[in-house]
């Protein structure tokens, strides 16, 4: 799964992508572009980009990789995510899949610093109850591997800074 950042007047963002309902999994649900992993790809950066370019077009030269952060589930369909971090290009001509995409979003990353944004809650999926984090912006709800994804690449970007 790839973390795509960018600069856009100033600004970094965050490239999110909408799922169609015609997905197999996570219909309608907001994520990072990427998926499942093909025997032909040589590591998680070349699944991560294969996956993206299907899925919006990004090209895997107008994506400079940054870094790798752990490991994450998801609980519904228990797949593994290994997010790859990227700085792409921007503006971009994106050619986005219909048939698994119904939307690109950007967001601000300042936006992420905002605490009241983001929810903890908890939600159950089986036999589970479990405990994870929602943050909405703009009407758009990013939750569940996404937004712990999300929390995680911000405890790294500002490990610092924190109290």
């Amino acid at each position: 799964m790839l973390v795509p950042l960018f600069q856009k007047g100033g600004h970094w963002h965050v490239l999110f992508t909408k799922r169609t309902d015609r997905v197999k999994h996570h219909k309608g649900q907001i994520s990072f572009p990427g998926g499942v992993v093909d025997e032909t790809d040589e590591d998680m950066v070349a699944t991560a980009l294969r996956e993206t370019y299907e899925e919006i077009g990004l090209h895997r030269g107008d994506a400079e990789i940054l870094g790798q952060l752990d490991d994450a589930f998801t609980v519904s369909s228990g797949y593994l995510i290994t997010p790859i971090v990227a700085h792409i290009t921007y503006p971009y001509p994106f050619s986005v899949n219909e048939d698994e995409i119904e939307e690109i979003i950007e967001v601000p990353l300042e936006a992420f610093l905002a605490r009241d944004r983001w929810i903890k809650e908890a939600y159950s999926s089986g036999s589970r109850t479990v405990q994870s984090y929602r943050f909405e912006y703009e009407g758009k709800v990013i939750w569940g591997a996404t937004a712990r994804i999300m929390r995680q690449f911000l405890d790294v970007l500002f490990r610092d800074k924190q109290d």
